[in-house]
């Protein structure tokens, strides 16, 4: 990949059993830890730094702000506050990173308080090897095995929970978590504390100081652009972006909204045309993915050479951590569909609750598991218990359901490798990273975490941001919005609003995927689109890194009694 960390545990020497100190732009070493990092943000403020000294060193990666103090030599700002505070220190750093310290004969790898970049490590080679690449630190072990669960679960949901990776060897460091040559343990920075405040006025004021603190980047500037409230946020804040970027066909309700939204501000506007490219899982593609997530979310892989601008936003996260898309609301039958209400269910069933949030359908699920186990309720089974063993990790951190589910969202978000793959081509920000808005979301109650507190806010940003109405919602109200999105489905002679993303099964058949991505196994040719998209990510992402190759029918392997288990208790 073209922006990566990668270390060991060890001295020069032993980082060159596994790498070429020429793959990195920098390579910071001592006798207990040596660690490599590149980056074409290197130096830039607000990106990785690296500095080495008499008290040690450190190593910053991705995209982090420290206080004014540390502005100009973020890594030996880091390093010095270490020295005075131990691990107590990161609480200071603000942003989406990687650190690296080496302080006093230790050493220690710290993740963001969201994980919002992975650290995969593993012991395999005798000596604990870690990096940002899955595949780049599977290739340090000598013989991969898949673990079966992991492959249920990506298979199922499109999503490895937890700390686990497809291979037994190969593990994550822990959500707001920490790694060091012998241990891999939790810190307390992501815990809840529900405060009085005034949400709205709060969050319009963190969120215009998050985006600004993010305004320095170099060169010229894009942004992901739909039709939804978040990115338009962004691009109403952000006079220095100079190009908006929205996947979909031309006429598509979503595009012409987007588009009037870039015309409104006055910033220049490209459709990445729905295609074959849209949807095939080319090997960066699936590269992205680090083997624990699906590609499908990487939208606009395939149009590198339709994006000219140096430095590109999002707004990934939003919704989940400030409009709680995750929690569980009371709901209504209309027309013989469930519509949610504004007010939130009081004691929601957490795991029924978490099934919608992943790429788990039912029906597909059902399908996939009769054919390959002969048991057709084998599937939802076993993405109940994986979410269940699952779940219990969140009573840590929070004492109520609504915040667990929340929580269990964030920390195995399905939708990370979009912006993997644009950190890896792009100077990238994380704006929904920002210190000030996850602690906003901590203290903010679950009943105050919603779409209208989100409006309310951004109004407050910028009055004249609903000029232009998301196509699906025609009301602020989420109410009134569901109800016609219901009617317009059950009425004759009433178009329904188009769906904000192009239909995934249609471009599947159109360009012929089945032939292209598997010739030679046509009884894959029987599962649902999005199932066989997830099987040839595993499988292009195995071969990748490891020398075990693996074929579809490896893949969809499943025995119904190895569902439940597969010793994941003990191995996590």
């Amino acid at each position: 990949m073209n922006k990566e960390i990668f270390g060991v545990f060890g001295d020069r020497e032993t980082f060159a059993r596994f790498r070429s100190e020429r793959e990195f732009d920098d390579v910071v070493e001592s006798d207990i830890a040596t660690v490599g990092i590149r980056d074409t943000g290197l130096g830039i403020p607000g990106r990785s730094a690296s500095y080495s000294g008499e008290e040690g060193s450190c190593v910053i990666w991705g995209e982090a702000y420290p206080n004014k103090r540390g502005w100009s030599e973020p890594a030996r700002w880091l390093l010095e506050r270490y020295a005075e505070d131990g691990v107590d220190a990161i609480r200071a750093l603000n942003g989406s990173y990687l650190a690296f310290v080496e302080h006093d004969g230790e050493a220690i790898v710290l993740t963001d308080p969201i994980r919002s970049w992975e650290c995969f490590y593993t012991d395999d080679p005798g000596v604990r090897v870690f990096g940002s690449d899955a595949a780049a630190v599977a290739r340090t072990v000598e013989d991969t095995t898949m673990r079966r669960r992991s492959v249920g679960e990506f298979l199922h949901m499109g999503v490895v929970l937890g700390n686990k990776t497809l291979f037994h060897e190969l593990q994550r460091a822990p959500f707001d978590g920490y790694l060091t040559a012998d241990e891999a343990g939790e810190l307390d920075r992501f815990v809840y504390d529900e405060q009085e405040m005034d949400y709205a006025g709060e969050l319009a004021d963190r969120m215009q100081r998050a985006i600004r603190r993010r305004s320095r980047q170099p060169g010229d500037k894009g942004l992901l652009l739909s039709a939804g409230y978040d990115s338009r946020t962004i691009l109403s804040q952000f006079g220095e972006i100079d190009h908006t970027y929205t996947v979909g066909m031309p006429d598509a309700q979503e595009v012409k909204v987007a588009r009037r939204l870039a015309n409104q501000y006055g910033v220049d506007h490209t459709t990445l045309v729905t295609n074959d490219r849209y949807i095939v899982p080319g090997e960066e593609k699936v590269r992205a993915t680090n083997g624990i997530k699906e590609s499908i979310h990487v939208h606009h892989a395939g149009y590198n050479n339709d994006i000219e601008v140096d430095t590109m936003y999002h707004a990934l996260l939003f919704d989940t951590l400030l409009k709680g898309f995750a929690q569980k609301r009371v709901e209504v039958e209309l027309f013989g569909k469930s519509v949610p209400l504004g007010r939130l269910e009081p004691d929601p069933d957490a795991v029924t609750a978490s099934l919608d949030n992943f790429g788990f359908k039912p029906d597909k699920s059902r399908q996939i598991a009769e054919q390959y186990t002969g048991d057709p309720e084998a599937g939802e089974e076993f993405v109940r218990q994986a979410i269940a063993d699952e779940f219990d990790r969140c009573w840590d951190r929070t004492e109520t359901t609504q915040n667990a589910l929340s929580l269990f969202s964030i920390s195995n978000q399905p939708t990370i490798p979009s912006r993997t793959h644009l950190a890896d081509h792009y100077l990238e920000s994380f704006i929904a990273a920002d210190t000030e808005l996850l602690e906003w979301h901590l203290q903010t109650p679950p009943e105050h975490r919603t779409t209208e507190t989100f409006i309310e806010a951004i109004q407050q940003l910028d009055g004249d941001l609903f000029r232009h109405r998301p196509p699906d919602r025609p009301y602020t109200s989420d109410l009134l919005s569901g109800a016609e999105r219901l009617a317009r489905r059950k009425l004759p002679f009433v178009s329904e609003f188009e769906p904000a993303w192009p239909d995934r099964n249609k471009v599947y058949d159109q360009y012929n995927l089945d032939q292209r991505l598997f010739p030679e196994h046509e009884t894959v040719h029987e599962l649902p689109s999005r199932h066989k998209l997830r099987i040839n990510d595993m499988v292009g992402w195995v071969a990748q890194c490891s020398e075990t190759a693996v074929n579809p029918t490896d893949v969809l392997y499943m025995p119904a009694d190895e569902y439940p288990n597969d010793g994941v208790a003990s191995e996590q």
